[in-house]
């Protein structure tokens, strides 16, 4: 999603493991792992946050190697799973964020430009999410944004 509507060339982000392989020092069995991702699930924590606390708190760096499973995959078996993707969800959240502010700031030409970008971005995602079966086919983002005003 980076460098989607941008010129911009950052390249210093945080990088995963580059080895697939389960780093020596875990002590946790795969079920243990799991059992971590479901509990923190229940406390409310989206997947990309439960990764972070796995990965600063249990020195997990990446659960899929120990447990064959992505942390998406480990709710989805235990019906877990949001509704919504959190990534679409963030963005549907972002843009409506910025709606209310030009709602309110309404010489606030500048950022008409910066919501369009991020509708194109919660567009393109939602056909991507339909075409996979994610969600269903007559999610609408309008309707969405009309649940959250």
């Amino acid at each position: 999603m980076g460098r989607m509507h941008t010129h911009r060339h950052g390249k210093s982000h945080s990088i995963r493991p580059a080895t697939l392989r389960a780093p020596s020092w875990i002590t946790q069995s795969p079920a243990e792992i799991e059992e971590l991702v479901i509990k923190y699930s229940k406390d409310g924590l989206t997947p990309s946050q439960i990764g972070i606390k796995l990965r600063d708190q249990h020195s997990i760096p990446l659960i899929k190697p120990i447990t064959k499973k992505t942390v998406g995959e480990i709710l989805e078996e235990n019906d877990l799973k949001s509704e919504m993707p959190e990534d679409l969800e963030n963005i549907v959240k972002k843009a409506v964020g910025l709606q209310k502010h030009l709602k309110n700031n309404k010489g606030d030409r500048r950022n008409v430009r910066s919501l369009e970008l991020i509708e194109a971005k919660v567009h393109r995602l939602s056909v991507y999410y339909k075409r996979i079966g994610r969600i269903p086919a007559t999610w609408k983002y309008k309707s969405v944004v009309a649940q959250l005003e």
